[in-house]
């Protein structure tokens, strides 16, 4: 890695990071309550026996192109440079498919890699690149490729394949699974702008990915997109219920909660510890998790207590128009935010209760 890191002399190398140092706490609960699902492990194993590891890299790389120092050379050096500021010493291959939309994936089971659509290739600037290389080495690091390889056979294959009874079965894995996998980008987000340590790079890479395209390049703003974020989280009424109903079936969080949620962290007194060497090392094995699980607990608390107060604030809104029937309507989504929270409660502490 030694001449590796001559590459990057603008940029600090945070030697010996563990993933733990920048893993956002939603994604650790969610993962934890992914893995609790009754046969969840089960299915992992089943499928990527049935596939194998050799299958999986045929279906993600057969219509391919890998990057290598003489094929998109410049994607091959930024790939590197990250794994020197991560210090990463694991190769990890890169390959190009051509695909319309904007996106990137990691993939994989002993071996992960990454794939680069060509939309995304050609969209972004080489310091943009570097956010998202980042970004998809953040989840190989943190070892979010094998669920991400599950979740995307599972929407690959459709529930529409499955019989009725297999696919009632598999909703609530799925569901996890994209639950999940939403709060993994956040952590991930978190690795790219480590690795690029270039704040505007990420919010210029988000800002591309919600509405870039190549006829207006020269047309984009980066401020104005700034505004819309400020913008977007400080709206209310019914908005803030939309929000939510819209992730449901989403794989990704929207761009702009993505970009808000790392803006707010890049201000961060643990963002600002990192880059000035204090962080959790991945050759320490005196490391301490229960901090970790705790901040996990307290955000999926936050969240549900956000979500009653936003379902109340509807209600209020609601209730000055007079329905009746709307009133009905918003107290019953009250209870059910109430009794999701609890519900969330018991499964954690049920987790904490019993883990080994």
């Amino acid at each position: 890695m030694s001449d590796i890191l001559r590459m990057v002399p603008k940029r600090r190398v945070l030697n010996d990071i563990a993933p733990a140092a920048w893993e956002h706490p939603a994604d650790r609960a969610a993962l934890q309550t992914l893995r609790a699902l009754p046969g969840f492990d089960i299915l992992i194993k089943r499928t990527i026996g049935m596939v194998g590891e050799r299958g999986i890299r045929l279906l993600f790389q057969a219509d391919a192109v890998q990057v290598l120092p003489d094929q998109f050379p410049t994607l091959f050096r930024l790939m590197q440079e990250v794994r020197a500021t991560l210090d990463w010493p694991t190769e990890v291959p890169v390959f190009v498919s051509q695909a319309a939309w904007f996106n990137a994936g990691t993939y994989g089971v002993d071996k992960p890699f990454i794939v680069v659509n060509s939309a995304a290739l050609d969209l972004l600037e080489p310091e943009e690149l570097r956010v998202v290389l980042a970004h998809e080495l953040g989840h190989v690091m943190s070892g979010h490729a094998l669920y991400r390889t599950m979740l995307a056979l599972i929407l690959a294959i459709g529930m529409r394949q499955v019989p009725l009874l297999a696919g009632l079965a598999l909703m609530p894995i799925r569901f996890g699974l994209q639950e999940w996998g939403r709060k993994s980008e956040l952590s991930a987000d978190r690795a790219g702008l480590l690795a690029a340590q270039d704040l505007r790079a990420a919010v210029s890479m988000f800002l591309k990915a919600a509405g870039g395209t190549l006829k207006a390049q020269s047309e984009l703003n980066v401020e104005a997109y700034e505004r819309q974020i400020a913008e977007y989280e400080e709206s209310e009424g019914l908005d803030p219920v939309f929000k939510f109903l819209n992730l449901i079936d989403r794989t990704h969080p929207f761009h702009t909660l993505r970009a808000a949620e790392l803006r707010r962290w890049s201000r961060s007194p643990e963002y600002a510890a990192i880059l000035n060497g204090e962080y959790r090392r991945r050759s320490d094995p005196s490391a301490r998790y229960g901090e970790d699980l705790n901040a996990a607990a307290n955000y999926y608390a936050g969240e549900a207590l956000e979500r009653v107060k936003e379902v109340t604030t509807v209600a209020k809104n609601i209730a000055q128009e007079g329905s009746q029937f709307a009133r009905r309507t918003v107290t019953d989504a009250s209870e059910v935010a109430h009794r999701a929270r609890e519900a969330t409660f018991d499964r954690f502490n049920h987790w904490m209760r019993n883990r080994k």
